[in-house]
């Protein structure tokens, strides 16, 4: 089939935020002629785009979003570019805006479809699961959407906690106290606070306890209102724990839930908690699940890669059992 050609042009008001768009020596200009194969021309406040039609929307779509962007006074990155393409080529999966982040250090916006997805669910429901491979961003965007909400004055506290599996919960035979002792199961949650607040405000947060990280074990007997809560590593729950976990949820309180299921640490033949879960609440009023996949990576483009051999390698295992199960008559 023959592609159609286009011409698309597009008119952007602001010229010093049309110089942030084209970036210096019209770089970004250049780089989405080389991802999309069509031609960027830039005449006074206009761009026109040429080419075939459906790149051409997808670069229509990609400067629309970072002219918003660059208006905002946020810088427009390559990594910015990248995931304006990558939205721009799946438009049919956003559900209206998506929400922006704003912390003290940096505005978070989505970088993929699924991202957008994702921020749009924690947006409008009080629990959301997050589910995916690594590197999607699942917890760094709970975290961000947290910190946001306590800026806003929306929570009281942030609750951030994941499961310590390889102590087994038990904790005592570690040395230290016991921040020292839980601090490297922690260590992802700690790294994304502090990508968003100075370290000073962190540490005076967490000492006034507006924000707390704490493994499972300490959630029991809680009630947790006026807060944003995390639950990390959900997979490596037991379905007792992730049960305690969910009725934590006080007034006004949120809650989101990440995990991978492709990543379980429990013993072999234990259950995952994750998995009881969203087999027991299928179908529950006011609940989100969004699934993420390779297409949703933001890190290395090798993780991107990796991620997707093993998915496919797991569709292969599937098939295979299935088969087995069901031999042809």
């Amino acid at each position: 089939m023959t592609a159609t050609a286009a011409r698309v042009t597009r008119t952007y008001a602001d010229n010093g935020a049309l110089q942030v768009l084209c970036g210096p020596g019209h770089e970004n200009m250049e780089r989405l002629e080389a991802r999309l194969g069509v031609t960027c021309h830039t005449r006074g406040n206009e761009v026109t785009l040429s080419g075939d039609s459906e790149p051409v929307e997808i670069a229509a779509r990609a400067l629309d979003a970072l002219y918003d962007r660059a208006r905002a006074g946020e810088d427009v990155t390559r990594a910015d570019l990248e995931a304006a393409i990558r939205l721009g080529r799946a438009p049919e999966t956003r559900a209206g805006p998506t929400p922006v982040l704003r912390t003290r250090k940096r505005t978070f916006s989505a970088r993929t479809a699924g991202q957008a997805r994702y921020l749009q669910a924690m947006a409008a429901h009080d629990l959301v699961f997050g589910l995916g491979p690594a590197g999607t961003g699942k917890t760094f965007l709970a975290v961000a959407q947290a910190v946001a909400l306590k800026m806003q004055g929306a929570v009281e506290r942030i609750v951030l906690s994941r499961p310590a599996v390889e102590a087994g919960e038990r904790l005592g035979f570690l040395p230290g106290d016991l921040r020292e002792k839980v601090d490297p199961y922690l260590r992802p949650i700690y790294d994304a606070l502090h990508a968003m607040l100075p370290g000073d405000e962190v540490m005076r947060r967490l000492e006034a306890g507006e924000i707390e990280v704490a493994p499972l074990a300490f959630m029991r007997g809680r009630t947790l209102s006026n807060a944003f809560i995390i639950l990390d590593e959900a997979q490596n729950t037991t379905p007792t724990q992730m049960k305690m976990v969910l009725t934590r949820m006080g007034e006004n309180a949120r809650m989101v839930v990440t995990g991978d299921m492709s990543q379980v640490d429990l013993p072999a033949g234990a259950k995952s908690g994750l998995r009881d879960a969203l087999e027991t609440l299928d179908g529950v009023e006011g609940i989100a699940v969004v699934h993420f996949d390779h297409h949703d990576v933001v890190r290395h483009d090798m993780v991107t890669r990796i991620v997707r051999a093993y998915e496919s390698r797991d569709r292969g295992r599937v098939t295979r059992t299935s088969e087995a199960r069901d031999p042809p008559s």
